[in-house]
């Protein structure tokens, strides 16, 4: 047998930090001295392999005006030195 009328609940307030959510996976560094020097030289390894890998793409394409080291450059390497010998 009821009693009275059911209460309806009340939606809850949308949550402050449900707006922004991390869309990369979350890195937890090291607190080892030897495991923070290896990631160092990682990190340092790979901007410089990717360094060089663009070097490499630019001088195969060579129209590219945003990239160094083209054909562009090469010319202007050749003629400088041309100017030189003279």
């Amino acid at each position: 047998m009821a009693q009275g009328v059911v209460k309806k609940s009340k939606a809850s307030a949308p949550k402050v930090g449900s707006s922004r959510r991390q869309t990369g996976s979350k890195v937890i560094k090291p607190k080892k001295a030897s495991l923070i020097k290896s990631q160092n030289t990682a990190k340092k390894h790979t901007a410089g392999l990717t360094a060089l890998t663009e070097k490499a793409i630019a001088g195969k394409a060579g129209h590219l005006e945003l990239l160094g080291g083209g054909k562009r450059d090469k010319k202007a390497e050749v003629a400088a030195k041309l100017q030189k010998g003279k």
